[in-house]
């Protein structure tokens, strides 16, 4: 009996890993774009390397900036502004590693690319 309580069984790992992998993950949509903290500017704005080729000025809205803690190297969803749109815009969302991780498995996000 005692040796049943301590068998573990194969089934509960592949439940977790099944459960990491079907989690939902936010993708950008309506001219989102996935980018790259590279440096911080002070005051909630940093410069950002998005994945459309341009770097861009971004800010931490707000609403946000008691619930996003970003750092240097951290993947972001960045709205480009309607004007400047290639200049300027705004940090909506903060992935975490192991959506990082499932994103580069599904090809939204290259190994190249988050090197900086």
């Amino acid at each position: 009996m005692d040796d049943d309580q301590y068998n573990f069984n194969d089934s509960n790992d592949q439940n977790n890993t099944q459960e990491t992998i079907n989690e939902r993950i936010r993708l950008p949509r309506n001219g989102e774009v996935i980018g790259i903290i590279e440096q911080f500017l002070g005051y909630c704005k940093m410069r950002v390397r998005c994945l459309d080729g341009k770097t861009r000025i971004c800010r931490v809205p707000g609403r946000l900036t008691r619930e996003l803690w970003l750092h240097e190297g951290d993947v972001i969803i960045v709205k480009p502004w309607e004007y400047q749109s290639d200049e300027k815009g705004d940090v909506i969302y903060k992935y975490k590693r192991n959506h990082i991780n499932i994103l580069k498995k599904k090809g939204f996000i290259k190994e190249e690319s988050l090197d900086i």
